[in-house]
């Protein structure tokens, strides 16, 4: 399952409703939004995840963060908790608040939203993927290992629903994608 079906999925729309309600838009616009800024979470999670530290945080916040409620619980993404969550996630995956905005900013120019809904949706929009992230890794053992060990592991080895989100070549290496990912970024 992509990322995109994950969180706009038809099992999900309850999900869109609760993003679009915290903001003050209609669903179908909350689903434009999501559908520009997902991209851009992910290849942070992605690019966070080229060092041995980030991909260890990305699974360690995986396995104790409780991120999968927001996909279980929509409602979860209309309490104060969910946009702070969301912010740290993007501290974390962009390190900085300018890469935040410049994000929000494209994903306004593109959407031809509001640059301060499309602000107010990216946290939550973090902390949807990272709960798509956890519900599809929910009682895997996760660990760099694990994940760095992709390709010598069978279908249902431990980490690799996460690994596989990374290797965007699907060539069961995960090194070129995130050495692909790094260059983008520098």
């Amino acid at each position: 399952m992509s990322l995109l079906d994950a969180v706009l999925g038809k099992q999900n729309a309850d999900m869109v409703a609760k993003l679009a309600q915290s903001v003050g838009i209609d669903q179908s616009d909350a689903q434009n939004i999501v559908r520009q800024l997902l991209p851009a979470v992910s290849r942070g999670i992605k690019s966070n995840a080229t060092s041995g530290e980030g991909l260890q945080g990305l699974l360690n916040a995986l396995k104790t963060g409780s991120h999968q409620r927001y996909i279980d619980h929509p409602e979860a993404l209309q309490e104060e908790t969910a946009k702070a969550d969301g912010n740290a996630i993007l501290s974390h995956i962009f390190g900085s608040k300018d890469v935040s905005r410049n994000v929000a900013a494209h994903a306004a120019q593109e959407t031809g939203a509001d640059t301060g809904i499309v602000k107010q949706l990216l946290p939550l929009v973090a902390a949807v993927v990272m709960g798509a992230l956890s519900k599809q890794t929910s009682g895997k053992t996760l660990s760099a290992d694990s994940a760095q060990n992709y390709g010598q592991a069978g279908a249902n080895s431990p980490g690799n629903w996460i690994t596989s989100f990374l290797d965007a070549d699907k060539d069961g290496d995960i090194t070129d994608d995130l050495l692909n990912l790094a260059k983008k970024f520098f």
